[in-house]
């Protein structure tokens, strides 16, 4: 087992080094600024793409960990771009918050106020805080937070409305993308709104901020996962009645791991006995999409199962299940987590190019047509995994030794 932990962090090591440079290599738009809105898969980039807040907010995030992790000042300086061209282009200094999209000029285009948005710019601000002990960051972050609280939250039910117009009305169309459904509150946006305050919470522990993350924490316990199959609901009306019968194998297994840091994080006995309990009950759920491949499907719809293998669940899945082994020392955890990322390596990384494919489908062809970086696509989701997995690698090491 030792030697498999080893290869593993050794190979860990490497990707992150390998994800960091192909970003810093073809990401920045050094014509317009910040970086390219579109990438394809031979690293062309699509010079008229537009900009979403999601893809600077995460790269923001992604550089300043990688900083925090490694110390390597190309990392900060990188973080650096991000931050400044974030505070340029997308804060809306007229209504407060920032616009969900910008043109490739880093001119205002889609002005809605999207929490989603705004949470992942808290998330990114915070960290590089952490980094590079920016208060104009840590000012900006709590100001984000305090524009959720005061127009989003819902005092009489819990939760978070999805999105509002620039000047915070209320808006009819308030998906995320087109996939998803048109409802006032979904999981995925309060995942990462608890993601981002727990992140928010390491450098600014004020006592509202801490009570916010343990009601969200309730949310997920008592409305979001299905309580008999641990699975994810993802959509619902004000009333947290559930509005679809999807299943996300990726959400699924991101939760399971991110809900139980999310706890640790603000120090509460209580509430990280329940999320490492429910990390492993949501874990065990998601074995129901891995393949024997190791690849994990992208989800049920209608009963049938998506047999797409995008690269954002595999990146969740190895975090996901390494911490199912951490908390039940059980080695079919760790089996899937080493067999997941052997996954990776075969069929998601891109050898020639660099970076991750979008995914392929069941016969293991490329899906074809999609961002190598992009509106969604970002360093976030792997990079992470990388940097999760070398900590907690480094860590069953002291623990066994």
């Amino acid at each position: 087992m030792k030697s498999s932990i080893t290869k593993f962090r050794n190979e860990l090591q490497r990707e992150l080094r390998d994800i960091l440079n192909y970003w810093m290599r073809f990401a920045p738009d050094d014509t317009h600024g910040g970086f390219y809105g579109s990438i394809d898969n031979n690293n062309n980039p699509i010079l008229e793409a537009e900009k979403g807040v999601v893809l600077n907010a995460r790269i923001l995030w992604t550089f300043s960990a990688a900083y925090n992790e490694t110390g390597e000042r190309e990392y900060i300086r990188f973080a650096e771009r991000a931050f400044q061209y974030i505070v340029s282009h997308f804060v809306d200094e007229n209504f407060g918050g920032v616009y969900w999209t910008v043109n490739y000029n880093g001119e205002k285009l889609n002005d809605r106020k999207q929490i989603y948005g705004l949470a992942f710019c808290i998330y990114g601000l915070s960290e590089y805080y952490r980094a590079a002990n920016n208060k104009l960051a840590l000012d900006l972050a709590v100001k984000l937070f305090w524009l959720i609280e005061y127009h989003a939250y819902d005092q009489k039910q819990k939760g978070y409305f999805e999105a509002f117009t620039r000047e915070w009305k209320p808006i009819a169309d308030l998906r995320l993308s087109a996939k998803d459904a048109n409802e006032k509150k979904t999981m995925n946006t309060h995942l990462h709104i608890a993601e981002a305050y727990a992140s928010l919470y390491k450098v600014w522990p004020d006592k509202k901020l801490k009570q916010q993350i343990e009601t969200l924490l309730e949310i997920f316990a008592h409305h979001i996962v299905d309580d008999k199959k641990h699975h994810l609901h993802l959509f619902f009306d004000e009333n947290w009645n559930v509005k679809s019968d999807i299943i996300s194998f990726g959400h699924d297994i991101e939760a399971a791991w991110l809900l139980q840091q999310i706890a640790e994080t603000i120090h509460h006995p209580g509430w990280m006995t329940t999320m490492r309990s429910l990390g492993v009950k949501i874990a065990d759920a998601t074995v129901e999409g891995l393949d024997e491949d190791g690849g994990l499907n992208y989800e049920i719809d209608k009963g049938q199962i998506i047999s797409q293998k995008h690269w954002w669940p595999q990146a969740e899945a190895i975090i996901g299940f390494f911490n199912a082994f951490q908390s039940t020392g059980d080695d079919k955890y760790l089996h899937h987590s080493l067999k997941s990322w052997d996954f990776i390596k075969k069929y998601i990384r891109d050898e020639k190019n660099g970076e991750w494919f979008w995914g392929v489908y069941d016969d293991h062809s490329l899906m074809m047509g999609y961002d190598k970086a992009g509106f969604w696509k970002c360093p976030y989701h792997n990079s992470r995994a990388c940097m999760e997995l070398l900590q907690r690698t480094e860590s069953v090491f002291k623990l066994r030794d």
